[in-house]
């Protein structure tokens, strides 16, 4: 099983790569896992319709990167518990996909036709994250879901 996680921009902090890292390596022994970043758009001018255009140019970068199935993160998605999120991976397995790709959009948030291409969209709750620190807490929710799995301790 392939995942991958595709976002917008870079991580800055060196304890954020460090965290997904430290996920990515223990995720090794489930599946292949890929933090895939395409380039964050500059907003030269504030406005609803250059936000649009900044969406819009970041979305056509993700669905280039776009494999297997798709899952939004999106603040009106399904929000899940781990058990839940947990299945999901589970079915997308069970059906015989071999890729599934966590999409994480940039400051303004994914262009509709990103959502769109998804699967599924997925909200892990009406709070605002940094999209660094989202990044960190997907890789932990994906671990912790293949040790739900694996009906590991590690889940209690």
């Amino acid at each position: 099983m392939n995942v991958n996680i595709l976002c917008v921009g870079k991580i800055k902090e060196s304890f954020f790569r460090e965290a997904v890292a430290e996920y990515a390596k223990r995720l090794t022994r489930f599946c292949h896992f890929e933090v895939i970043e395409v380039a964050e758009e500059m907003l030269t001018v504030e406005g609803s319709k250059q936000i649009d255009n900044v969406k819009e140019r970041e979305g056509d970068r993700l669905l280039a990167k776009c494999k297997g199935t798709v899952v939004a993160l999106d603040l009106k998605g399904k929000q899940l518990t781990s058990e839940d999120f947990s299945h999901m991976i589970s079915d997308c397995m069970t059906a015989g996909e071999s890729t599934i790709t966590f999409v994480i959009g940039g400051s303004y948030g994914l262009s509709p036709r990103v959502i769109e291409k998804a699967k599924s969209s997925i909200c892990f709750g009406k709070m605002t994250y940094p999209h660094q620190l989202m990044r960190v807490i997907l890789a932990e929710q994906i671990y912790r879901a293949f040790m739900i799995k694996e009906g590991s301790v590690y889940h209690k």
